[in-house]
């Protein structure tokens, strides 16, 4: 499922915290809820950066994409 399906589906707090955030690693909570909205890391999305032993990261295109949003921009749809 792209992002711009399961974004909306997220707690208003984990958006922020995303947006906050952006380019960390995305804590193990969070990922079960990106899940739950629909979104799967396996899944070899546009926005699947690299998982590995720092944790999962959203690709740099994702990063953008979370950056447009928090600056009230409308990202480009994928």
């Amino acid at each position: 499922m792209s992002m711009e399906q399961w974004w909306p589906k997220l707690n208003p707090s984990t958006r922020e915290w995303l947006i906050d955030n952006n380019g960390d690693a995305v804590p193990a909570e969070t990922l079960v809820e990106i899940a739950d909205a629909g979104g799967s890391v396996a899944s070899g999305d546009w926005w699947v950066g690299e998982n590995g032993p720092s944790g999962f990261h959203f690709s740099d295109e994702a990063v953008d994409w979370i950056e447009a949003v928090g600056n009230g921009e409308t990202p480009r749809s994928r």
